[in-house]
């Protein structure tokens, strides 16, 4: 794994607070009305002074891991992109795990989604402490999976973000290399709809 740079505070779920031992949800609530805290995600919250940051996002989909999955599991799909801030806040956070034939169903009602797949170590970077599938690995689970209205936008800004680079060239290119999968003619095509929109005169992807 690789590791991005991000600011030691941001690096780690410890900078984070949840319900647990020191705080109940409606006192946490209450510290943000306060102006104290920043809602980052489910009922995980950051101090008003931390930024919120792919790490911090990262970290805070993390607390919601099942334990007995949390040294294997990778956050992936439209979970990913939003931690690159390229997507809304996900209804449930996506995992993978690497299909290495040991279980990884989570319990009903977990507010997780777990697929095993084949993942390389190329797959698989850091943001802060977090393992988390790199943009052009995510951008590919995203043209492949997700629904088309949701896929289209996500690509766009992902594609757009110099940081990331992963432009749709490069997502084309990575989907042609790809062995068969399910969802890659449907990703070809989306792609290819993006990048013809983005001749066209006027057009906002352009």
């Amino acid at each position: 794994m690789t590791s991005q740079e991000n600011p030691p505070a941001a690096a780690s779920q410890e900078s984070l607070l949840a319900p647990g031992t020191l705080f109940i949800f409606s006192e946490l609530s209450a510290m943000v009305m306060d102006g104290v805290l920043c809602h980052v995600f489910g009922q995980v919250f950051r101090p008003s002074t931390l930024a919120e940051t792919p790490a911090v996002r990262a970290a805070a989909l993390a607390h919601h891991i099942p334990a007995f999955l949390s040294h294997r599991a990778v956050l992936a799909q439209l979970s990913a992109a939003w931690v690159y801030g390229c997507a809304p806040a996900p209804a449930e956070v996506a995992l993978l795990v690497d299909n290495d034939g040991n279980s990884a169903a989570v319990p009903r009602h977990s507010g997780c989604t777990v697929r095993q797949v084949r993942l390389e170590a190329q797959d698989i970077q850091l943001v802060g402490t977090t393992p988390v599938t790199t943009a052009l690995r995510t951008a590919l689970d995203v043209a492949r999976s997700a629904p088309p209205a949701l896929a289209r936008p996500v690509l766009v800004a992902m594609s757009r973000d110099a940081t990331l680079a992963c432009p749709l060239k490069r997502i084309q290119q990575a989907l042609l290399a790809a062995p068969h999968v399910p969802g890659k003619l449907r990703a070809q095509e989306l792609v290819q709809t993006l990048l013809d929109t983005a001749q066209l005169p006027g057009s906002e992807l352009g």
